[in-house]
C-alpha cells in the first residue's frame, strides 16, 4: 500500500475544511453557495422596505434544496411547478431574513470581534486546522477571510435579535403542562418493538419457475406440520435455510421500519403466538411466528414531565417568533415581483 505525501494530506485537509465551511454557511442561512456560480438573467424579485432581493439570490439556494426537498418528478410540467413553489418558499425565507436584519440594525445590536473569532475557532477546532488552512480553503472558492467574517457577523447579529425578540417568560403550571401533554400525546409514546421467528426457504435470484415452485412446496409441507401441532422452533432448526435456524428461527427484537417491508407487514398482522401463512419476499418463502410485541403505549406524564416542559417552552418560543415576524411584516413595505 502506497503512502500519502505531505501535499496529499494538505489537500485532503483543505477539502475537509471546505466542506465544513460550506455546511456552516448553509446551516446558518447565509445566502448562496460558495462553490457554484449561477448563470441567470438577474432582476429584482422583491423589495423589502429599501432593500432589494434579486433573482440570483433566490437561485443560489435552489440546487441544494432540490436535493433536500426530493424533487424528482419525471413530468416536466410537474417538476416546473414544484421548482416554482420551492422558489417562492426560498424568497419568503430571504424576506424574513431581511426583516430580521433590518430590525437588528434599528435596534443597534452589535457583534464583537471576540464573538466572530469564537465562531471561526469552532471551525478550526473541528478540523484541527490552522489559520493558513482556513485561508487556503477559502481561496479555493474565491472567498477572503474578511468576507467570511462579515457573513458570520450577520448571522450572530441575527441570532441576538431573535433571542431578544422571542424571549418568553413562561410560567406554565401543572394544568398547562398536562393539557399540552394530552394534546401532543403521540410525542410521548414508548418505542414499539416486536420479536419474530421465521423459517425460510430460499429462492435464488434468477430462479426458474420450477425452482420457485419447489421452494414453495417445501414451505407448504412444513407449514402443515406446524398447523398440526409440531413445535415451530424445532421445525426451524430442522428445515430453515436461514442462518437463524440454529437459534430456532429467532430474529430478536426490532422497531418498525427495521425489517423488510413485506416481511414486517405480515409479522405485525399477527397476534403474539400466532403463525402466518406462506409469506413471499425477495429472499424466498417464509413462515413467520410473532413471539412478543411490546411498547407503543403512552408514557405516564410524571415520567416525561421534564421533556413536556422543554417541548412546551419550545412551542411558546415558536409562537412568539411567528408573532414577531408577523409584526415586522405588518409595519414593513414588501413588494414581491416573482
Amino acid at each position: 500500500m502506497k503512502g500519502c505525501s505531505n501535499r496529499d494530506v494538505g489537500e485532503k485537509k483543505i477539502m475537509k475544511i471546505l466542506k465544513i465551511i460550506g455546511v456552516f454557511l448553509f446551516l446558518f442561512g447565509l445566502h448562496g453557495s460558495i462553490s457554484e456560480s449561477v448563470a441567470v438573467v438577474d432582476r429584482i424579485v422583491a423589495v423589502v422596505n429599501q432593500d432589494i432581493i434579486t433573482l440570483s439570490e433566490v437561485e443560489k439556494w435552489i440546487d441544494p434544496l432540490l436535493v433536500l426537498e426530493n424533487i424528482r418528478a419525471e413530468d416536466r410540467l410537474v417538476k416546473k411547478e414544484q421548482i416554482r413553489d420551492l422558489r417562492r418558499k426560498v424568497l419568503e425565507q430571504i424576506i424574513e431574513d431581511k426583516l430580521i436584519e433590518q430590525e437588528a440594525k434599528r435596534s443597534g445590536v452589535r457583534v464583537t470581534a471576540k464573538e466572530i473569532e469564537s465562531a471561526l475557532e469552532e471551525v478550526r477546532q473541528r478540523n484541527n486546522a490552522t489559520q493558513e488552512d482556513i485561508e487556503k480553503a477559502l481561496e479555493k472558492e474565491g472567498m477572503k477571510l474578511d468576507e467570511l467574517k462579515k457573513q458570520i457577523e450577520k448571522r450572530i447579529q441575527r441570532m441576538k435579535i431573535l433571542q431578544w425578540a422571542v424571549k418568553t417568560e413562561t410560567k406554565a403550571g401543572e394544568k398547562e403542562l398536562i393539557d399540552f401533554y394530552q394534546k401532543n400525546i403521540n410525542r410521548y409514546r414508548s418505542i414499539e418493538v416486536y420479536r419474530p421467528r421465521h423459517i425460510l426457504f430460499i429462492v435464488p435470484k434468477g430462479a426458474t419457475p420450477e425452482q420457485v415452485q419447489e421452494a414453495k412446496k417445501k414451505c407448504q409441507k412444513v407449514l402443515e406440520k406446524i398447523n398440526k401441532g409440531e413445535d415451530f422452533g424445532e421445525m426451524a432448526l430442522l428445515y430453515s435455510e436461514d442462518m437463524t435456524a440454529k437459534d430456532r428461527g429467532d430474529l430478536g427484537y426490532f422497531k418498525k421500519g427495521e425489517l423488510l417491508a413485506s416481511f414486517e407487514r405480515e409479522a405485525l398482522r399477527l397476534k403474539v403466538g400466532e403463525v402466518s401463512g406462506i409469506v413471499r419476499t425477495d429472499f424466498g418463502f417464509h413462515i413467520i411466528k410473532l413471539t412478543d410485541r411490546k411498547g407503543g403505549g403512552s408514557v405516564p406524564f410524571e415520567e416525561v414531565k421534564e421533556k413536556v416542559w422543554q417541548d412546551y417552552q419550545e412551542n411558546e418560543a415558536e409562537k412568539a417568533f411567528k408573532q414577531f415576524i408577523s409584526n415586522l411584516r405588518e409595519k414593513s413595505i414588501i413588494d414581491i415581483r416573482l
